[in-house]
């Protein structure tokens, strides 16, 4: 039995009716999502698009993308920030000013195992009650780094 290529060849539309068929995106009813509103709605629905705008974008002035970190990563890496001379460490207790760093808030995620006291520009809720319950203390500097606004 020959294979299909061997039997079309040379014959021009390779068994696709007249030279106008098969050819271009209209035979396929448009390219891409072409008629998703009209002819290819049951396909558009399928796949989950739709026309037209949706939700809305937030002004640039008002988005703030803000450098942060988890308190059980300072625990983790506190060793190494003493090492390197970004924190101290006095008595027991690790001592690191993250506005130095760059750093403008510490969120909660991850356990805390040490004694930290640390000063930042903000402190979520969970990183605050973390810290003080291993001994250390969250120390806001809301005014190094022009975090604060005026009310």
């Amino acid at each position: 039995m020959k294979q299909k290529t061997k039997k079309f060849r040379g014959s021009r539309t390779c068994g696709g009716g007249t030279h106008k068929n098969r050819r271009g995106g209209g035979s396929r009813g448009g390219r891409g999502n072409a008629g998703i509103g009209k002819h290819h709605t049951i396909r558009a629905m399928q796949r989950g698009l739709s026309f037209g705008k949706h939700g809305f974008k937030r002004p640039s002035i008002v988005v703030e993308d803000k450098v942060i970190v988890n308190v059980g990563e300072i625990d983790e890496a506190i060793e190494q920030l003493v090492a390197d001379g970004f924190a101290q460490k006095r008595d027991d207790a690790f001592h690191i000013d993250l506005t130095n760093i760059g750093i403008e808030k510490v969120l909660g995620s991850g356990k805390v195992t040490k004694a930290l006291f640390v000063t930042a520009g903000e402190f979520s809720s969970t990183a605050k009650q973390k810290i003080e319950e291993a001994e250390g203390e969250a120390i806001g500097s809301a005014g190094k780094m022009g975090a604060s606004k005026p009310e």
